[in-house]
């Protein structure tokens, strides 16, 4: 017994050293890079700053919407939805940001919302992914960008297509606790008295009083999605920041290589969609017009922000599925379109 405490304590003693040389190591690292650093930090915050003071404003979007589906959306709305067959939902569903047009840092909190009203799940996931593009704002900017043509038919069209067949996986899941955390439901400070009365509390309230809620719940929510908005930010600015681009454009030649760097591109900027193509517009030329169709394609789908939220909303087997069948979809896509198909 006494030897085994020896020899316990010896690895204890040896492991706090080791720890302690890594720890001097790291300190003698920064301090010999410091000029470096300094300059890479300063980086680092401006860019964190561009992407979360771009996002932000489009989250409250987000969480508005969500505040009046609460207050003004009955529970039965999605009723016929839900007796339609597994393709119209899920079609319905992509079709959906005509109505609610959120970007991708909007749409996670009023999806979430919109399953507690009673929307289908499958319609819900192929809102997710389609209401960052399938929406007037977005349609406008890309046309802007690349003109009415065969761009905008292509990521309008396919984006249809990837967020449909995704929702179509989930047709066979009926109950949100399945897919969402917390067993589905949303609960904030403001709702705790308002949820004692059912709906009802809020039907006979007062237009103004209404009003109230819309904005207190959308505060709450803003404050809830926030803190995934910034890690999701701190992150993107980080990789932004210390992974080298020229990296990735080096690599990026051929009809797959190509495709997916603008792929990685698309998760390592992390821009809002609604100014998504002006940047992708930067890259014809450079890359493949497959390539740059994959970033405006999975982008506005699956970035760092979008995937924090995404693992605050649902469980982590949905996520995966939310995050790997997109991916799958659009690289089949645009490398066919490379190969056989030139744009």
């Amino acid at each position: 017994m006494i030897k085994n405490a020896d020899i316990l304590f010896n690895k204890k003693r040896n492991l706090r050293i080791s720890l302690a040389l890594l720890a001097l190591l790291a300190v003698f690292g920064l301090w010999y890079q410091r000029d470096a650093l300094a300059g890479n930090l300063s980086n680092f915050a401006t860019v964190f700053l561009g992407i979360f003071i771009e996002a932000l404003p489009f989250l409250l979007l987000g969480t508005l919407a969500s505040g009046i589906v609460e207050v003004f959306l009955n529970p039965g709305v999605f009723d016929r939805l839900k007796g339609s067959s597994p393709l119209l939902s899920a079609a319905a569903g992509s079709l959906m940001g005509l109505v609610f047009p959120v970007c991708e840092c909007g749409v996670v909190p009023l999806v979430r919302r919109l399953y507690k009203k009673g929307l289908p799940i499958s319609s819900g996931i192929a809102f997710l992914l389609a209401a960052p593009v399938i929406n007037p704002v977005v349609i406008a900017s890309t046309a802007s960008a690349f003109g009415l043509g065969q761009m905008v038919a292509m990521r309008i069209g396919f984006t249809f297509l990837i967020a449909s067949l995704t929702g179509l996986v989930f047709t066979t899941i009926q109950d949100p606790s399945e897919v969402l955390q917390n067993g589905g439901e949303v609960f904030c400070s403001v709702e705790a008295h308002d949820h004692e009365h059912g709906e009802a509390g809020y039907k006979n309230l007062p237009f103004f009083s209404k009003i109230q809620r819309i904005l207190l719940i959308a505060m709450d929510e803003l404050f809830e999605m926030g803190r995934y908005l910034i890690m999701g930010s701190l992150l993107a600015a980080a990789m932004q920041t210390f992974i080298p681009q020229s990296f990735l454009l080096q690599v990026g030649g051929g009809p797959v290589l190509s495709v997916l760097v603008m792929i990685s591109l698309a998760i390592l900027l992390s821009v809002c969609s609604t100014v998504d193509a002006f940047i992708a517009l930067s890259f014809l030329g450079t890359f493949t017009n497959a390539s740059v169709l994959a970033f405006l394609l999975y982008g506005p789908m699956v970035d760092i922000k979008s995937i924090m939220m995404f693992t605050h909303v649902f469980k982590r087997k949905p996520v995966i599925y939310l995050v790997i069948l997109p991916l799958v979809l659009v690289i089949l896509i645009t490398v066919s379109l490379n190969y056989f198909w030139v744009l």
